[in-house]
């Protein structure tokens, strides 16, 4: 078998895709690498649930027959792809991150992963996670059935969750792209913290048939990725309607950033505070750059305020009394002291108790956040802000502390933004632009619902200006 190159495992979508369709090397010498690389890197980062090296191959070998008949099927045929294990596959286990659910199998597959199935991509692995993708709460980075997620640049140091593996996996060169999921940041986190690209689609724009619930009207999923346009090629594939998932809008997605509006047109909306108080002081250099190259693109940067709203008293209670009702047979069984952190097993018994007109009352207060960001939305075309203010803490700081010892701010800024964001079903785009103190930090844009195509326009051309993207962290493979 030919040796593939060191390069491959950090190439984008397409130039595998290019390599593959010149025969410059088969889908099945692809796959067998990627394959040997995640089960030896895999578990040094807690990123691996379950290798599906058979399945993979066997998979490869018929793309590689389409290949050879000059079957072209997309971007993505022959790529190597990982999911994030709350993603039904069927035939293998699905623990959903949670010892409860260890020996879980389902009889059918999630619809995004039958979706890819169709364009040729291969999955080669499920990947770990943060318990029932974190449930109403989670106090410790090892609240994870596989361990906590270590991140590849520095393994003292947390991946982010829920979807920890996607992100690590992604980082560390171990799959092209991946699956994940975001009720609250899971998406966007993880992709911050590990110095890659995740994208949080408008809420109903993909299915979640044959994924875990955790909160029936916040959940999405997602690609986590090295740059914006493989994202783009991605949701292109995981987006349409699915008539068995409740809440599918109905909607598909071309990636086409050529046809949206001119970067000079576009209206952004940003807090200062975010930059200059909020946002770890080794941050703010790059997150500062990544702003003026924003402006630079011709983007108009405005300053703006979220609407005045307690967005984390109105998720936390929505999430909290879905992922209850969800998890009621666990929670009564008392299986749900089978995991791994204890806020956790509290936070899922507490819900049950949670009064109906206590999570109406917060529905409603979410209706109006809705109105009153399609009012700050009719002006401004984005928001932008830091994806997170610090880079990743170390892996046995408590996640519930503090996020410094610095004096909070007068000025609220964009600090809700992802819970707003979420409660609001807008997309998000995640983007790496530099470093803190040796570890990854990003910026978040925000945009209208179904407007994946302008964050992705602007994420694109501000990857042609950077190389943040192309950034790989200092594994000391031997």
């Amino acid at each position: 078998m030919a040796s593939v190159p060191d390069d491959i495992f950090f190439a984008s979508i397409g130039e595998i895709n290019q390599k593959l369709k010149a025969k410059e090397l088969s889908v099945l010498e692809l796959t067998t690498a990627f394959s040997d690389r995640i089960e030896r890197l895999g578990p040094r980062f807690n990123a691996l649930a379950l290798s599906l090296r058979d399945e993979a191959r066997r998979t490869a070998r018929d793309v590689d027959g389409d290949i050879k008949r000059e079957r072209f099927r997309g971007p993505l045929q022959g790529v190597p792809f990982g999911a994030k294990d709350l993603l039904a596959y069927a035939g293998q286990p699905t623990t959903w991150g949670a010892r409860p659910y260890a020996g879980q199998v389902f009889d059918y597959t999630a619809t995004v992963l039958k979706k890819l199935a169709k364009t040729g991509s291969i999955l080669t692995a499920k990947l770990a996670m943060v318990e029932l993708a974190g449930g109403p709460n989670y106090r410790y980075a090892n609240a994870s059935l596989t361990g906590p997620g270590l991140n590849p640049w520095d393994r003292t140091r947390w991946s982010g969750g829920s979807s920890s593996g996607s992100a690590i996996a992604v980082a560390a060169g171990l799959v092209t792209f991946a699956l994940g999921s975001e009720t609250s940041g899971s998406i966007l986190t993880p992709s911050a913290f590990c110095g890659v690209t995740g994208l949080r689609p408008t809420y109903g724009l993909v299915s979640r048939h044959g994924a875990m619930p955790l909160s029936w009207t916040l959940d999405k999923i997602g690609p986590i990725c090295r740059s914006a346009e493989d994202c783009g090629l991605v949701l292109q594939t995981l987006a349409g309607s699915d008539s068995d998932d409740p809440g599918s809008a109905g909607k598909s997605f071309y990636y086409a950033p050529a046809y949206t509006r001119d970067l000079t047109e576009i209206r952004a909306g940003f807090a200062p505070v975010d930059f200059d108080e909020w946002a770890d002081p080794d941050a703010r250099p790059d997150l500062k750059k990544a702003l003026e190259t924003m402006k630079s693109l011709g983007v108009q940067l405005v300053e703006t305020k979220l609407p005045d709203f307690p967005y984390g008293a109105v998720l936390g209670t929505i999430l909290s009394a879905e992922a209850g009702s969800v998890f009621e047979p666990l929670i009564q069984s008392g299986q749900v002291d089978q995991l791994a952190d204890q806020k956790q097993i509290a936070g899922l018994k507490a819900a049950l108790e949670i009064p109906a007109k206590d999570y109406l009352k917060a529905m409603r207060v979410r209706t109006l956040i809705q109105s009153a960001f399609r009012d700050l939305l009719s002006d401004i075309d984005v928001l932008i802000s830091p994806s997170r203010m610090t880079p990743a803490p170390k892996i046995n700081q408590p996640l519930d502390r503090p996020l410094s010892d610095r004096p909070a701010p007068q000025t609220p800024g964009f600090a809700a933004l992802i819970p707003a964001g979420n409660l609001a079903g807008l997309p998000a785009l995640s983007l790496p632009c530099g470093f803190a103190g040796g570890m990854p930090v990003a910026i978040q844009i925000v945009g209208r619902p179904f407007t994946e195509n302008t964050l992705l326009a602007i994420g694109k051309a501000l990857q042609e200006r950077t190389d943040w993207h192309k950034r790989r962290p200092p594994l000391n493979e031997g």
